[in-house]
């Protein structure tokens, strides 16, 4: 089982090392001998020559087959969805060949994917400005005939009706708000007409005004402008983490900061709050789980840290 489990290297080695020290023994005991007598000198010849022919198979080998060693183990080790570890490919035996190969093949994967990740982002925001766009016209538009309709009712009814005709059409009222709101979650307007430090400015006031903790913004400069996929994944992010804010952590100061670190784009979203529960801490959480299924559409990540004082959350996207 272990011979099995070995490298490349070490099975063609020890199979010639093998194959060798039976030739040895051959010329040693079997008739097939140097002389007629073993002696002592060619024994002593025998066994460096066999030394140095195993010597120099196995550097050969090791130079040959290293390579191939090492695709092997990194091939094991790569992480669906990302990109393995570039291996030293240099010369020109089939090892490095083969080495070559295998960059060639996830340099083609991960351009593959990142393909298809943006065409389902693509496709799933065109569902939710489709399913906004029918809650804001024919659902909200209902609500509003609905509400008109009430009001006209309430003004010819009798008295002792009009209360609780009032308390319908505040009902409806609500419930037209809502329809508007989550029309406006499913696909921000602002963010396509105004841009993203705007959505994010406006996400942050929606907060406070519906009863969450004030928040804090901070937009750093030199920020490099993104494409629209990576601006959806930032707003998204941003939306969960302040809903998971309102829902879960009872705090009461929220820190939203958009900022350029060398290479990457950085949004955090950090609160004072009770924290996460450590199963949800360790990325089990439904909203955590897709937070980073999203950040990895655009080749980002998402980190959170949570303790007893608060909640951390942490996109990393390529600028």
């Amino acid at each position: 089982m272990r011979f099995a489990n070995s490298s490349l290297y070490w099975k063609v080695s020890l199979i010639n090392g093998a194959v060798l020290c039976a030739s040895l023994l051959v010329l040693l005991l079997s008739p097939a001998r140097v002389s007629r007598q073993v002696v002592v000198s060619e024994a002593v010849v025998l066994v460096v020559g066999l030394a140095l022919i195993l010597g120099v198979t196995a550097v050969l080998l090791r130079r040959a087959l290293a390579p191939v060693d090492r695709v092997i183990q990194e091939m094991a080790t790569v992480r669906l969805g990302g990109v393995g570890r570039r291996l030293d490919a240099g010369g020109e035996g089939p090892g490095a060949q083969l080495a070559r190969s295998y960059h060639a093949m996830l340099e083609r994967l991960d351009d593959e994917r990142r393909a298809s990740s943006a065409q389902a982002l693509a496709a799933q925001e065109a569902e939710r400005h489709r399913i906004a766009q029918e809650l804001h016209d024919q659902v909200g538009q209902s609500l509003t005939v609905v509400l008109l309709g009430l009001k006209r009712l309430e003004e010819q009814a009798p008295p002792e009706l009009r209360d609780e005709l009032a308390a319908v059409r505040e009902s409806a009222r609500a419930g037209l708000d809502d329809v508007r709101r989550v029309a406006r979650e499913l696909r921000p307007g602002v963010l396509d007409d105004l841009g993203l430090q705007a959505a994010l400015a406006s996400l942050a006031t929606d907060v406070a005004r519906h009863g969450g903790p004030a928040v804090r913004r901070t937009f750093g400069p030199g920020l490099p402008d993104l494409t629209p996929q990576v601006e959806i994944v930032i707003y998204r992010v941003a939306q969960e983490a302040l809903t998971n804010v309102v829902r879960h952590a009872a705090a009461s100061r929220v820190e939203l900061s958009l900022l350029r670190l060398g290479e990457e784009v950085v949004l955090e979203v950090a609160d004072d709050g009770r924290g996460l529960p450590m199963s949800v801490g360790e990325g089990n959480g439904a909203g955590i789980t897709g937070m980073r299924d999203r950040a990895d559409l655009v080749a980002g990540s998402v980190e959170v840290v949570s303790s007893g004082q608060g909640t951390t959350v942490r996109l990393r996207v390529p600028a």
